[in-house]
């Protein structure tokens, strides 16, 4: 067996808005087949440029990026976006059918999934994220846990290579993040997790990397990024009042 190829590798890139703002300088990281890291950075840090250069929605930038070892560009562009699930922060721009099944079915079905090898790929979707008994729902009958879980199984849906959460914690309930937790866990996916919400990061991530005015300057575990503070200061990174990173990683059995 030769080495594994990484699901992620990220090279050298740099990019600038039309108005000449950069906001890349140089990101270099990657991320091994499996892994779940976080991707931790004040606002304006550069993280949403970064995860829309993943699938190909921003390109014109320098350097590269590959997925699976495939280069993104135009010419794998269909099978990179197939690759690389992103659910974004809302929900609701990911849910615009009538019922949760319809959501699920719509990537697979336009790939050219039909009949029982679709219906097949949707019910396991759902099953991941535990929304099996809301197949027929309207989405839109459902809470915003529940619809985040949904958006979380249209990109199952697909069997990325690597899922991209953008603030997956953001407007939950301590329940719903805590099953939200349990669900990522439990999938045999590569995850990068953009967050504000540092003890989740800690929770699901063992690795983070922290982007900060446009370039990684921190890529280590989890707890041990999140328990200096020289370096949290430095990057804007505030963790809730009174949370210690140390023992928190020590009663998740970490170091």
């Amino acid at each position: 067996m030769g080495p594994v190829t990484p699901s992620l590798e990220v090279a050298g890139l740099a990019f600038a808005y039309p108005d000449g703002h950069q906001a890349l300088f140089g990101v270099d990281f990657s991320i091994s087949r499996g892994e779940r890291v976080a991707l931790l950075g004040p606002n304006g840090a550069g993280k949403t440029t970064l995860v829309l250069h993943l699938n190909g929605i921003h390109s014109g930038g320098v350097g590269t990026v590959r997925v699976a070892g495939l280069p993104v560009g135009k010419k794998h562009m269909a099978e990179i976006r197939r690759k690389v699930g992103i659910v974004f922060q809302d929900p609701d721009d990911q849910l615009f059918m009538p019922t949760v099944r319809e959501d699920v079915a719509f990537g697979p079905a336009a790939a050219g999934l039909k009949g029982p090898e679709l219906e097949e790929r949707v019910d396991r979707a759902l099953q991941q994220v535990g929304m099996a008994e809301f197949k027929n729902r309207p989405p839109h009958h459902l809470s915003f846990g529940q619809r985040r879980r949904v958006a979380v199984a249209t990109v199952l849906a697909m069997e990325p290579e690597i899922l991209v959460l953008d603030e997956p914690s953001s407007n939950l309930d301590p329940a719903s993040r805590r099953e939200l937790a349990d669900i990522l866990r439990s999938l045999d996916v590569t995850v990068l997790m953009v967050t504000h919400d540092l003890p989740y990061a800690l929770e699901l991530c063992p690795r983070s990397l922290i982007l900060s005015e446009g370039t990684i300057v921190a890529d280590g575990k989890t707890a041990e990024l999140l328990s200096d503070d020289e370096l949290m200061r430095a990057h804007r990174l505030e963790l809730p009042f009174g949370y210690d990173p140390r023992s928190a990683a020590a009663a998740l059995g970490g170091p």
